[in-house]
């Protein structure tokens, strides 16, 4: 590992295991999906606001790099609506989870449209595998199928958001990227509620749900959301994406552990999530070994 960088891979599987802990704060948090992510990302704002205030971090953009960096919000908020979205419609974490992990198929084709690759073969075979395998979660877990086609969408919009997301991060100070993103998404997500009804936002919030939103907003969101674009500016793609995979069993073994999940499903669910996270460690084997080759 070359010097000074040892610290950057720690700051990203640090950052994997907060991603891995939002889907439980999730599940905790009593509001709808679309309201969660709405004080999520509030809160997450006004602490990278402060923050910026503090250090004297520049605001100033050119309009046409706001309207970029809104876009990639936009996106952002999406995901995150359609990942709580999956997560209380099924009441499970782990079937969210199992969704994200599709992800791996549609990076296989967005990141060479974007940045003008060849399409990996073994990258769309094991993106195929692991679709197969929540095919079978679907044909068992039959109840779930909304929450399991939310989640999908939810994985659709995650990777396209890495991929627009390892465009910007050499163009950009972190923290203002940051900063500009969750705005973005921020600004969407208000006028879609307020089109949707007054009664739309809910401020009649539980002191636990206001807790839990802290630790979402500060902590998974403003840090995990710095520290993301951050290692993305040092580490290579494939460092991270490697890292990502992990995600799904921070949060399988944190939901097993808090709600006792593994009690709900039937023993074909673990089949297919074994089968999935089988999957991630192989192709993340194989790069390892293709990387390593190239870069000798």
């Amino acid at each position: 590992m070359k010097q000074g960088l040892w610290k950057y891979n720690l700051l990203l599987h640090f950052t994997v295991f907060l991603f891995g802990f939002t889907g439980i704060l999730g599940k905790l948090i009593s509001i709808p999906g679309d309201q969660l992510v709405w004080y999520r990302i509030l809160i997450a704002i006004i602490t990278l606001t402060i923050y910026m205030l503090v250090t004297k971090k520049p605001f100033a953009l050119p309009l046409k790099n706001i309207l970029k960096l809104f876009g990639v919000g936009v996106v952002v908020a999406l995901h995150w609506i359609a990942f709580f979205g999956s997560i209380k419609i099924t009441d499970n974490v782990s079937i969210a989870l199992a969704c994200l992990a599709s992800g791996t198929l549609f990076a296989s084709f967005l990141e060479p449209i974007f940045f003008k690759s060849k399409i990996s073969l073994l990258e769309v075979i094991i993106g195929i595998v692991i679709i197969l395998a929540i095919l079978l979660i679907i044909k068992v877990e039959y109840q779930y199928r909304l929450g399991i086609i939310v989640g999908l969408i939810s994985a659709f919009l995650s990777s396209l958001f890495t991929v627009l997301n390892k465009k910007l991060s050499n163009q950009f100070d972190p923290i203002t990227m940051s900063f500009y993103e969750l705005l973005g998404g921020f600004l969407f997500l208000s006028i879609y509620l307020a089109i949707s009804g007054p009664d739309t936002f809910n401020f009649q919030l539980t002191n636990m749900d206001w807790l839990w939103l802290g630790i979402l907003g500060t902590i998974c969101t403003a840090f995990a959301f710095w520290s993301t674009n951050k290692v993305l500016s040092k580490l290579t793609a494939f460092t991270v994406v490697l890292a990502v995979n992990l995600e799904p069993i921070y949060t399988f073994l944190l939901a097993a552990w808090i709600f006792h999940e593994h009690e709900k499903l039937t023993f074909t669910f673990y089949i297919g999530a074994f089968l999935i996270l089988l999957t991630v460690a192989v192709y993340s084997y194989l790069k390892y070994r293709r990387y390593k080759k190239n870069n000798q």
